[in-house]
Order: structure tokens, then sequence, then C-alpha cells
């Protein structure tokens, strides 16, 4: 009896610790998924950082010069980005009534087709929607929720930069932090495979979204899709997101191009193609290049999908997969812990961390 009342206090007290961990998350949404999207940023800036040090001319320079160029090229791309999206939404809000028309046209269309121009119905439906839906106000509505962000791109490079200026005496910050030196090697030990995973899976999927965003802007330059450098965008940085964010990402270009041409034919058209150039990036190039770098689940990547977009929106779901692969070794760092790392993984085995004194 007394064994079982300890099982069921150790549990009560993580349902507690979890669920107000939970809730804090939550709480602060504004000013945590910042911090952390700067931390990934600073795994990705520090890659970038690592592979301007095997450019001849750039090997000669310090670290401190390297940083400071990936970090200015980081903040010019961040701020062309939010240019392109803030001025992509003006131009929709512009051509709206225009799209609203051939979708109207469109419908009517279909409905001679069907034999329904006649039924009463259409004509008073038609003149509903025309009078009390707006497209225009669906589209930057829409489109305002997916730019709100914008405001935190400047915070999110100033949190990047000063992270990779500190990186240097982080090692030194955490051996006095632990205290003993057995404990400051084991904390040394758990950043070095957190670096290592989380380096080389956002490197890579980075180089990915560049590819699949590269591909799909060729594919609607060529369609003659409506502000195809924005969807593009839009589909590289989806695509960070597991299983849906490639899918969602694609879904917006081809149903705005239902509403530009009023065609279902050239809508198809760009649905496939886009979906083709989807597909073999994410089949056939991304688990080549990728492999099993974070070695999670696919039950659990979708949990942790699910929980983090609960928690902090599109952000969250942007950073699941490396807040898990995270949480994954650091788990594994604890003989008490390691079982559950064990259950995050694909292949039933932990993480080990590597025996390197580098954070």
């Amino acid at each position: 009896m007394i064994a079982v009342a300890d099982s069921a206090r150790k549990v009560a007290y993580v349902l507690l610790v979890v669920s107000l961990a939970g809730w804090l998350l939550w709480v602060g949404s504004k000013v945590l998924w910042p911090v952390f999207a700067a931390i990934i940023s600073a795994y990705i800036l520090t890659a970038a950082a690592e592979s301007l040090s095997r450019v001849p001319v750039l090997s000669w320079t310090p670290r401190w010069f390297r940083n400071l160029v990936v970090a200015a090229g980081f903040a010019a791309i961040l701020f062309m980005i939010a240019m392109i999206f803030s001025s992509t939404v003006d131009k929709l809000a512009s051509v709206a009534p225009t799209y609203q028309q051939n979708l109207v046209g469109l419908a009517g269309r279909l409905t001679r087709w069907a034999g329904f121009e006649q039924t009463p119905t259409w004509e008073t439906l038609r003149t509903y929607l025309t009078g009390r839906v707006s497209l225009q106000a669906i589209i930057t509505g829409t489109l305002g929720q997916v730019t709100a962000m914008g405001g935190q791109i400047i915070l999110i490079v100033f949190y990047a930069v000063f992270l990779l200026a500190e990186r240097g005496q982080f090692a030194a910050k955490l051996t006095s932090v632990a205290g003993d030196a057995e404990r400051a090697e084991r904390a040394h030990d758990v950043i070095a495979s957190i670096n290592r995973s989380i380096t080389d899976y956002l490197a890579v999927k980075t180089v990915i979204n560049i590819i699949l965003g590269v591909t799909s802007y060729l594919i609607m330059i060529a369609l003659g899709i409506d502000f195809a450098a924005f969807w593009a965008i839009l589909i590289g940085l989806m695509n960070y997101i597991p299983y849906v964010g490639s899918i969602v990402g694609v879904a917006f270009p081809v149903l705005l191009s239902l509403a530009q041409f009023g065609s279902v034919g050239q809508t198809m058209v760009a649905a496939l193609a886009l979906t083709a150039a989807q597909m073999t990036v994410g089949y056939v190039i991304e688990p080549r290049m990728i492999g099993q770098s974070v070695n999670l689940s696919p039950f659990v990547v979708m949990v942790s999908l699910t929980t983090w977009s609960a928690l902090w929106g599109v952000p969250g779901a942007i950073l699941a997969v490396p807040l898990t692969a995270i949480l994954s070794i650091i788990l594994a760092a604890s003989p008490s812990t390691r079982g559950l790392s064990v259950l995050l993984s694909a292949d039933g085995t932990a993480p080990a961390p590597p025996r390197s004194r580098s954070p």
C-alpha cells in the first residue's frame, strides 16, 4: 500500500508540474516563443558561420567577424521577407474585388453547366454572396494574422545576435554553474548532443526548404500566378511544420489561383505542379538528406505539433520538432528519465550524448 501511495504521489506531482509548465508556456507565449525562435535561429546561424570558415578567404577571419557577417545576412533576409509580405498584403487587398468577380463568374458558368441557372435559389444566393461576403476582407484578415508575427522579427534578430556573441563564454558559465567537474562534463555532453542534432537537422531542413521555395517560385512564374515570391516564401516557411505544413502552404496559392484565373482547369494544373514539387522534395530529397537526425517517432511528432500549435500557434508548429528533439536529448541524459526518451524515439533507442567538452 505504501508503494502504491508513493507511486500515486509521484504521478500527481508529475501531472502538476506538466500542467503548470503548460500554463506558463501558454500565458507567456508572446515573450517565450521569440526567445525560442532566436535560439533555433542561432543554431542555423552557427552552422552558416562554420560553413564560412571553410571558404578560402573567410577562413582567415576571426570567428566574431564571420558571426557578424552571418547575423547581418540573417537580418537582411528577414527584413526582405517582411517587406515582401507587407507589400503583398496591400496588393492582394487591391485586387481582391477582381478576384471576387472571377469567382462569381466561375460559379455562374458552373451552374449553367449543371443546369441550375434557372433555379431561383441560385440567383438569390448569388445576390446574397455578392452583397455580403467580401473576399477582400477575408484575404486581408487571413494575411493579417500571418504578418502579425512581423513585429517580433527585430526582437528575434537581436536575441540571435546576442546569443552568437555570448556563445564563446557559454562553456565557462556552464562549468561555473555546475559546481563540480563531473556535473559540468555531463552538462557539456548534453549541450554538445543538442548542438549536433539540432544544427544538423535545421541546416539541412533550411536547405531543403530553400530548394522547395525556389522550385515552387519557378512553377508559379511559369503558370503566371500572382505574387509568386510571396507564395514561394510561405511554402518554404510552412515546410518547417512536419507533415501538414507543406500541404497548407501549397493550398494557399492554389486556391488564390482559382480566384485569379476563374478557371478550374488552370487551378488543377497549378495544384498538380506544386504538389508534384512538394512530394518530390518531401518524399525523395528530404529523407535522403535528413535521415534520422532527430530520431523522433512520427506519432510523437504529430502530438508535439498539436501541443505546441495549441500553445503558440504557427510559431509553435514551426518550433515543434526542434523543441521536442531537445527535450528527448535532455531526458536521455538522466538514467531516471532515459526510458521516456526511448518512448519518444523512432527506432527505440535514446540518443547517446557524445564525449565532448565543447558546448
